[in-house]
C-alpha cells in the first residue's frame, strides 16, 4: 500500500473565457475520512469534482490520487480507484435495480465471476433487496439515490465523490444514506461530498473545506474553523418580564423585551448574567442560549448565505 494521502489537489486553476472558475484551489483528502467541500453557488465545486475526476483539464495545478498525476482521459487502472456520484440521478429508470446493478458492474469493469456476488450485497446494503426485480421508476427519490450510489461503488473505488447525496429526499432516507457512507468510512473509503445541509456537513464530516471565488478560503476540522473565525463563545438571549430602562454592562438589547449576552463560560457566566439582571430589577421570563453552528463560519468566510440553487 502507498504512503501517499488518497487525493491531494495542488493549486488549481481552471477558466472559461475571460472568467477563473478555479483560481488556485488546493486541499487533500485523507484514507477513511469525510470531508465537505462548501461554497457559495458558482464558486467553483463542481468543476473541482469534474476536475479531480479526470473529465476536465485544468490550465495549470495537479490532481494527485494516491500520489499519481490524474490526467484527463487518463490510466484507467487510476480512474478506476475513483467514484463519482452525480447530483443527478443516474439510473435507467426502465431497468430493474438488479439489472442496473450489474450494468453499471460491467460498465465500471468487475469481474462477471465477481458481479452477482458484488450485486446481492449492494442490494443488502440499500435495503433494497425485496424490491430488486421492480423497475427503479417504482422507487422513492430516497431509494433511487441509495441505488445510484451502489452503482457507482460497485467497483470498490477507495476514492467517492458526492455531489449533494441527500438533496431532495425525506429525513429517513437521509439517515440511510448518511448509514451507508459511514460504512463505506469503516471499509477505508475516502470520501469528498458537496451539500447545502450544513448541519449534516457539521455533524457528520471529519474536515470541511470552504471554496469561494475558485480559492479555498478555510480548511479544517468544525473547531479548527471556530477558532479561525467566530470563535467558540454562546449568545445567551434573555427574554425580560418588561421593557428595560437600562441594562446591565455588556449586554445588548435585541427587542422591546430581549436581552443578549456573549458568555465564554456557560457555567460560570450564566449565574452572574442573572444575578446583574435581579439587581437591575429587571424580570427575566426565560432564556435560550445560540452556540456558533457552521452556518455562521461559513458566512465569516464567504459573506454570503449558503442556498440551494
Amino acid at each position: 500500500m502507498s504512503d501517499h494521502q488518497p487525493l491531494v489537489v495542488d493549486n488549481l486553476v481552471r477558466r472559461f473565457g475571460g472568467r477563473a472558475a478555479l483560481d488556485g484551489a488546493s486541499f487533500s483528502l485523507r484514507k477513511g475520512e469525510c470531508l465537505a467541500l462548501l461554497g457559495p453557488n458558482g464558486a467553483g465545486k463542481t468543476t473541482l469534482i469534474r476536475s479531480i475526476a479526470g473529465r476536465l483539464k485544468p490550465d495549470s495545478g495537479r490532481v494527485l490520487i494516491h500520489g499519481q498525476v490524474q490526467q484527463t482521459g487518463g490510466d484507467p487502472a487510476l480512474l478506476r480507484r475513483l467514484g463519482v456520484i452525480p447530483q443527478n440521478i443516474a439510473i435507467y429508470d426502465n431497468l430493474t435495480a438488479r439489472e442496473n446493478l450489474n450494468l453499471f458492474g460491467r460498465l465500471f469493469g468487475v469481474e462477471p465471476a465477481d458481479l452477482p456476488e458484488r450485486t446481492a450485497e449492494a442490494l443488502d446494503w440499500t435495503g433494497l433487496k425485496d424490491r430488486s426485480r421492480e423497475p427503479a421508476s417504482n422507487f422513492s427519490g430516497g431509494m433511487q439515490r441509495r441505488l445510484n450510489i451502489a452503482c457507482g461503488v460497485l467497483h470498490r473505488p477507495d476514492i467517492l465523490l458526492l455531489d449533494e447525496p441527500t438533496v431532495g429526499v425525506d429525513p429517513q432516507s437521509r439517515q440511510r444514506i448518511w448509514g451507508m457512507l459511514k460504512q463505506l468510512q469503516a471499509q477505508g473509503v475516502s470520501l469528498v461530498l458537496t451539500t447545502h445541509q450544513l448541519d449534516e456537513a457539521q455533524q457528520i464530516c471529519d474536515r470541511i473545506v470552504i471554496i469561494d471565488g475558485g480559492r479555498t478560503v478555510a480548511s479544517g476540522t468544525f473547531d479548527e474553523l471556530l477558532d479561525a473565525s467566530v470563535g467558540r463563545r454562546r449568545r445567551v438571549v434573555f427574554t425580560l418580564g418588561q421593557s428595560p430602562t437600562t441594562l446591565p454592562d455588556g449586554s445588548e438589547q435585541r427587542g422591546e423585551k430581549s436581552a443578549t449576552f456573549l458568555v465564554d463560560d456557560i457555567a460560570r457566566d450564566l449565574p452572574v448574567r442573572l444575578q446583574q439582571f435581579a439587581a437591575a430589577g429587571i424580570d427575566v421570563a426565560d432564556l435560550s442560549i445560540e452556540v456558533p453552528t457552521l452556518q455562521s463560519v461559513f458566512l465569516h468566510f464567504t459573506g454570503h448565505e449558503l442556498r440551494e440553487s
